[in-house]
C-alpha cells in the first residue's frame, strides 16, 4: 500500500473540526474544490468512505470516526517533525475549559514567571473537551478531571494533581437560605441544583452523578426558558436566572470567575467540601522541550493541604492525595 498523503489527512482533519469542506478550505487557505479532491483521494486509498453527506453540511462515518484518533496523531509528529529540523519549537499548547475556569488565574501566574516559556493557551469547548485536545494531540497538555466521562483516558496519556478547587452554593437573595454563612453537606443532599452543562456526557457530568450517589443532591440538567425579556446568553443568562428565583441554585467552585450580580449568595459547602479535581494531563510521549517544565511547576504548587476537608470521587483520590 503507497503511503498516505500528509495533505489529504491535514484536509480530512479540518473537514471534521469545521464539519464543513467551505470552512476547511478557509481553515486550509485553499478552494473547496482542492479540499474535496484531497479527502476523495483518501477515501479512495482507504477503501472507504469517510464522510457522510447531509443537509446541514457533512458527518462523519464509523470508519471516519475510527481514523480521526490516528490522523492527528500523524499530523502533530509530521508538525514535531518538522519543528524538530528547524531547531524552533512551535509553542508549547496548554488546553482549558474557559476563560471563566480557575486554571486561567493558575496559568497567568505561570507564565508570569516563566518568561522564557513559548506557551499558547488553547480554549477548548463541550464538544472537543481539554481532554480530548490532548488525546488527539491537538494540544500538548490540558486541564481536567482524569477519571469519568465517555472514554476512559489511553494508557499513554500521564496526570499529575493540578489543584482542587472546593465547591460553593450559588442562590438568589429570596432563596430560603440566603441568609446562611454555609451550607452542609447533608443539607445539600435535600436539594435540588440546576447544573445544565451536566447533560453532556463528560467527566464534569459524571462527577455530578458521583456527588448526587455520595449525598443525595439531585441534579437537574433541563435547560430554562430565558422569559418575555431579552436575556444574554451562557453563564450570565443561568445567573440572572438564579438572581430572580426563589428556588433555583446552582453549584459553582470557589475559583471560577462567575459574572458579579448584587442579588446572588454565595454559600460554601462544607463537613466536607465537595471539590472539583482538577489534573493536569499529557502524552508521556511528547518530546516538547517546554513540557517538563510545565509539569514540574504544577507538581510542585500543588496544595496537599487542602485536600484534607474535602470530598472528591473514590477514583480520584489517589492522585490528590486523599
Amino acid at each position: 500500500m503507497a503511503d498516505l498523503d500528509l495533505a489529504a489527512v491535514r484536509a480530512f482533519v479540518a473537514a471534521v473540526d469545521e464539519q464543513q469542506f467551505s470552512h476547511a478550505a478557509d481553515v486550509l487557505g485553499i478552494s473547496q474544490q482542492a479540499v474535496s479532491k484531497r479527502i476523495a483521494k483518501l477515501e479512495s486509498h482507504l477503501g472507504t468512505a469517510l464522510f457522510d453527506r447531509v443537509p446541514a453540511g457533512i458527518a462523519v462515518t464509523a470508519a471516519g470516526s475510527r481514523f480521526v484518533p490516528h490522523a492527528r496523531s500523524l499530523l502533530a509528529v509530521a508538525d514535531a517533525a518538522v519543528a524538530a529540523v528547524h531547531d524552533t519549537p512551535r509553542p508549547l499548547r496548554v488546553a482549558v475549559l474557559g476563560e471563566r475556569d480557575g486554571v486561567m488565574e493558575r496559568m497567568r501566574f505561570y507564565l508570569d514567571h516563566s518568561s522564557d516559556s513559548d506557551t499558547e493557551i488553547v480554549i477548548s469547548n463541550v464538544f472537543e473537551t481539554s481532554r480530548d485536545m490532548v488525546v488527539h494531540g491537538r494540544a500538548d497538555a490540558a486541564f481536567a478531571r482524569a477519571h469519568g466521562g465517555p472514554r476512559p483516558l489511553p494508557a499513554t496519556i500521564e496526570a499529575a494533581p493540578a489543584y482542587l478547587d472546593p465547591a460553593h452554593l450559588l442562590v438568589g437573595r429570596h432563596h430560603r437560605l440566603a441568609g446562611r454563612s454555609a451550607v452542609s453537606l447533608a443539607e445539600l443532599g435535600e436539594l435540588t441544583v440546576w447544573i445544565p452543562g451536566a447533560g453532556v456526557p463528560s467527566e464534569w457530568a459524571d462527577y455530578y452523578r458521583e456527588l448526587s450517589d455520595h449525598c443525595g443532591v439531585t441534579v437537574d440538567t433541563t435547560p430554562r426558558e430565558k422569559g418575555p425579556r431579552p436575556r444574554p446568553d451562557g453563564i450570565t443568562a443561568m445567573v440572572e436566572l438564579i438572581a430572580e428565583s426563589t428556588t433555583l441554585c446552582t453549584i459553582s467552585s470557589d475559583h471560577f470567575r462567575n459574572p458579579w450580580h448584587p442579588h446572588i449568595r454565595r454559600l460554601p459547602i462544607v463537613d466536607p467540601t465537595p471539590a472539583y479535581p482538577h489534573a493536569l494531563l499529557w502524552s508521556g510521549g511528547n518530546p516538547h522541550p517546554g513540557l517538563p517544565h510545565l509539569i514540574e511547576h504544577f507538581r510542585t504548587s500543588y496544595d496537599r493541604t487542602v485536600a484534607s476537608g474535602c470530598w472528591i470521587p473514590d477514583a480520584d483520590r489517589a492522585l490528590f492525595g486523599i
